[in-house]
């Protein structure tokens, strides 16, 4: 379901940050928590871990991008995300709790500042709540291999603004105790690396986002066809159709050779201008837990 109303209302300015479609995420993740949490009461076999890809500092200050993705021109409103997980997952009903709670980000810095602020706030911070700071990359191979000891299972957060997630991080969780909320940047970066001209200038990155090669992204994102011209036959290469629904299908995919059950409908964000730029997608193998995430995504 895309949600638009507020968002086309919104004014672009320098103090913005993010827009009525961080709250539209945070609204369904936090609706599928209390879900999860209801549901594994139940079964008390599991130990329960939420794991947070990218925590933040729980500020609505701007966290910035150093890498390609600065070379995009990508405005700076697309860019300001809040982070406010951390926050709503830490206060949810006292009777729905996680045995474990990580939250990691790259910066140790932004972590610590995480930490000040949830105190600040008068949140509990508990043994059970652990700040990492690392790769997110690397941290989520440590969580597979913890989760293949058989006894945990676990809700994993990843909403990253670019492509920071690599596919060989994602399938080492096959087989695993999870469900995903995962954020793809659709529109805001995916479409604009998958240039008119298929060039792909930015090709590993693209390659590592898919876990696919180069020649099998062209094949799926690119069609070619023959023109005559006044100096023969020539190739012309043209992008696909609406690119950015072709990438949530295909990513949405590509999740569930990893899951059973993956929302082929994800959540599609917009933008201040209406415009597409994330979407929400949601992997499990359960698939009680998929229904509950399709009915999330139509409720918000």
């Amino acid at each position: 379901m895309t949600w638009n109303k507020r968002a086309t209302k919104e004014t672009v300015t320098g103090e913005s940050w993010g827009g009525a479609w961080t709250e539209t995420k945070l609204t369904a993740f936090s609706k599928y928590v209390s879900s999860y949490l209801t549901i594994m009461r139940k079964h008390p076999y599991w130990e329960t871990i939420y794991f947070d890809g990218f925590a933040g500092s729980g500020d609505k200050s701007l966290e910035r991008n150093q890498d390609i993705y600065d070379k995009l021109s990508i405005k700076l409103f697309e860019e300001q995300t809040y982070k406010g997980s951390a926050e709503r997952v830490l206060t949810l009903n006292n009777d729905l709790k996680f045995d474990y709670y990580y939250f990691n980000d790259k910066n140790e810095k932004t972590l610590n500042q995480l930490r000040s602020n949830l105190i600040s706030r008068g949140v509990d911070i508990g043994q059970n709540v652990r700040f990492q700071a690392g790769d997110a990359n690397r941290l989520l191979l440590e969580l597979s291999e913890k989760l293949k000891l058989g006894k945990y299972a676990a809700l994993i957060f990843l909403d990253p603004f670019g492509m920071q997630i690599n596919w060989s991080s994602i399938e080492s969780l096959k087989g695993t105790r999870s469900d995903v909320w995962i954020l793809v940047p659709t529109g805001v970066i995916v479409n604009r690396l998958l240039d008119r001209n298929a060039e792909l200038k930015c090709s590993p990155k693209l390659e590592a986002f898919f876990g696919l090669p180069e020649s099998e992204i062209k094949d799926i994102f690119y069609t070619t066809e023959s023109d005559q011209t006044l100096f023969g036959e020539t190739e012309i290469i043209k992008k696909v159709e609406k690119p950015i629904e072709k990438i949530a299908k295909v990513y949405s995919e590509r999740l569930s050779e990893i899951w059973k059950y993956v929302t082929h409908k994800p959540l599609k964000l917009v933008n201040s201008l209406g415009l597409p730029i994330f979407h929400f997608v949601f992997a499990s193998n359960n698939e009680t837990a998929r229904k509950i995430a399709n009915q999330i995504i139509k409720s918000v």
